[in-house]
């Protein structure tokens, strides 16, 4: 994939359109995402994206949660070494959530829920949001309204 969140299927870039842009369709191309509009709008905001896994194994064609066992988790304090401003780490699934948990020694925040950790030598806060997959049981504006609290309280306090 070029880009994290591709699936037309998946309200991520709905919902940034919406919070950002107050157009759920901003970033919607005909039936594909702008991947050039979202670099751009995630490099301008500060944004970064990427997975707590390295390397995993699908025990099925899809990637629900169930169906995946971790091989290699990611670097988080590498990663935490190159972006010295960040201070928010938010994870939009179960198994992501659990795994970031792990990796900060913490416990896992209630979904649309933060707490505060100390990792890597600073201290973070770490977000558990909701799946902005369709598939989960959650309304659009309900998403919507846990991703501005995020943004509200992370892009404000920098």
């Amino acid at each position: 994939m070029d880009f994290f969140y591709p699936n037309p299927q998946n309200d991520m870039w709905r919902i940034m359109g919406q919070i950002f842009f107050g157009d759920k369709l901003h970033f919607v191309n005909g039936k594909v995402f702008d991947y050039e509009a979202i670099v751009s709008f995630c490099r301008h905001q500060g944004i970064a994206i990427f997975d707590t896994a390295q390397a995993v194994i699908r025990l099925q064609g899809n990637a629900a949660d169930e169906h995946l066992v971790i091989v290699e988790q990611t670097d988080i304090a590498a990663l935490l070494q190159q972006i010295p401003l960040c201070h928010d780490i938010c994870c939009t699934g179960g198994k992501a959530a659990e795994t970031l948990a792990a990796i900060l020694h913490t416990a896992t925040p209630k979904v649309g829920e933060s707490i505060e950790t100390d990792f890597a030598g600073r201290t973070i806060r770490f977000w558990r949001m909701p799946s902005t997959s369709r598939a989960y049981p959650l309304s659009f504006d309900n998403k919507v309204a846990a991703y501005q609290l995020l943004f509200r309280t992370s892009l404000t306090q920098r």
